[in-house]
């Protein structure tokens, strides 16, 4: 069992109590139950409905801009839940952020920055927004590494490259956001970045020897650990040489995974705290196996908390059928809810000296009066995210000295763009940038694919490219016949004679498909406010960054000139 008393969770006797009592308390259904942290849209009267019968240990906010609803739909879950809810929602910027909140700037771009000062000023920032939702764990900071550069779910939501680097910024947002109340988590076990797939595609792989796993994703981790982080998500990814195994079985999915949960993580590196499974419907676990075997194996290979489920009462049925056979054990289901307790005890949702009964505890998991009182929209300046986001935009090369832009020289503007894609949507969402450009005093077209637009009518061609990293893409690349609309204008390379600029509002390895263009900024998110600090470097009112925390030329000589 779990020493509680340790790091990360330090409870006092009064909380261990409080613990024991709790778990005392739940009906073996109830038990089962805790273990899942559900999806949850506070705007879905049925799902929240649902939720609230099923009872479980915690859910995964859909936040909107509507905070108010958002903590009334958590509060009426309360009402109805066994225990306190933990209330978790991926904190990462960017376009992982509240819908309609506050534009933070996402890890790479505050890697682009480099100053941890501000990351941990963005952090809390982004912590007092999300606590007024009514969030209480941040399933964030990011620590994989940006070392395939076709990988197209890490780069943007990665602090870069360099581990030292990545050190610095994941354990400023991490502190950040534990001494503002909310549960930080390092992710994604064992460490993501060095294959180019995506792991809600497919069962992804550190193809990294030991001693190079130590020095790298294994010193990220033992570092947050060192820092008191109180949880970790094991990522469907499979890591051979940690698993010590032969045959098929080297390349299990971390999530269910003994040898790299309960050796690596919890014996080697030392971790008392939440392991919590990435979710559990994407195809990096349900490729490895069906989920009537792989759901118990979750929670009986070393992780604490099931994220999501497909279907509430088969999830049940599965667990409920896996406990009577022996293919999961009381002794694990006790463990792992100990510690999700003792999360839920840490960050305050039993009242104080709640040892003696269940009644006392504190059901509701809205914010502390101090940080609920504070109106949304006061919210919205968010000065720190602010800074960072006007000092994010790279330039990565103006070998022409194209730059800075004006209406003298470039009054005729071509913009061809791809749009601003995300993959729950169907369509792009257009950039507000050639707007603004004509607010400015430049002559702004927009490129109609097929409808022979010459550059040489144009004094600037502008590409545009809003790809940031996010779930199922698969790949990302630069999609020349898209943006052209022919396969003939797709060949055509015409920055000899009209000056070109692409811009990446995303994706920073576009230069690997346009490694000769003349003139390339990297920007990170496609955010308007981040589109705004473009415009300002544009147009020389404010200085370009010029740190790179990935390599933009993506080992490509050429691509530097």
């Amino acid at each position: 069992m779990p020493d509680l008393s340790t790091a990360p969770f330090h409870l006092t006797p009064a909380q261990t109590g409080w613990v024991e009592d709790s778990l005392a308390a739940l009906t073996p259904d109830q038990r089962l139950a805790q273990l899942f942290n559900l999806n949850c849209d506070p705007a879905d009267a049925d799902q929240c409905a649902a939720i609230a019968r099923f009872g479980p240990g915690g859910i995964t906010l859909r936040p909107s801009a509507d905070s108010a609803a958002s903590r009334a739909a958590i509060a009426a879950m309360n009402d109805a839940a066994p225990l306190p809810l933990l209330v978790a929602a991926d904190i990462e910027g960017g376009l992982m952020s509240i819908r309609g909140g506050t534009e933070f700037p996402n890890p790479l771009a505050l890697a682009a920055v480099d100053d941890p000062d501000l990351t941990a000023a963005v952090a809390a920032e982004m912590a007092a927004e999300a606590r007024a939702h009514g969030v209480n764990w941040a399933f964030s900071p990011v620590v994989d590494i940006n070392a395939a550069f076709r990988s197209p779910i890490v780069a943007t939501r990665s602090f870069g490259a360099d581990p030292d680097r990545i050190a610095r910024h994941a354990l400023a947002q991490a502190t950040a956001f534990q001494a503002a109340g909310i549960a930080a988590t390092v992710k994604h076990w064992p460490g993501e970045g060095y294959d180019d797939r995506d792991q809600h595609l497919v069962t992804t792989q550190v193809p990294l020897s030991l001693d190079d796993w130590r020095a790298s994703f294994g010193r990220l981790y033992g570092d947050a650990i060192a820092a008191g982080v109180l949880s970790v998500m094991a990522g469907h990814i499979g890591f051979a040489a940690g698993a010590g195994t032969v045959g098929v079985e080297a390349y299990r999915p971390a999530s269910v995974s003994s040898p790299l949960l309960q050796g690596l993580l919890r014996g080697e590196l030392g971790f008392n705290g939440v392991i919590v499974s990435d979710a559990t419907p994407m195809a990096g676990l349900g490729a490895w196996a069906p989920r009537q075997t792989c759901l118990p194996e979750i929670i009986q290979n070393g992780c604490d908390v099931i994220l999501f489920a497909t279907d509430l009462g088969a999830d049940m049925h599965i667990l409920q059928a896996a406990l009577a056979d022996g293919r999961l054990t009381d002794a694990r289901v006790d463990a792992a809810l100990r510690r999700l307790l003792a999360l839920k005890a840490r960050l305050g949702l039993a009242s104080a000296g709640a040892a003696a009964a269940t009644s006392a505890r504190t059901r509701d998991a809205t914010p502390a009066p101090a940080v609920a009182a504070a109106p949304y929209a006061a919210l919205a300046a968010a000065p720190a995210a602010a800074r960072a986001i006007a000092r994010a935009p790279t330039l990565v090369k103006d070998t022409k000295g194209l730059l800075p832009l004006s209406p003298d020289r470039h009054r005729r503007i071509l913009v061809m763009s791809s749009g601003i894609v995300l993959p729950f949507l169907p369509q792009p969402m257009p950039f507000a940038l050639p707007a603004m450009l004509a607010k400015a005093g430049f002559e702004v077209t927009d490129h109609q694919p097929g409808q022979g637009q010459s550059p040489d009518d144009f004094d600037l061609v502008l590409i545009l490219s809003g790809d940031e990293s996010l779930l199922t893409r698969g790949r990302i690349f630069f999609d020349w016949l898209g943006l052209t609309g022919n396969f003939i204008a797709a060949m055509q390379r015409d920055w000899h004679t009209t000056p070109h600029l692409m811009i990446s509002f995303g994706h920073p390895y576009h230069l690997y498909d346009a490694p000769r263009v003349p003139a390339y900024v990297n920007a990170y998110t496609a955010t308007p406010a981040m589109q705004a600090a473009v415009l300002d470097c544009l147009l020389g009112r404010q200085p370009w960054n010029r740190q790179n925390p990935v390599d933009p030329f993506c080992g490509q000589g050429d691509a530097v000139y």
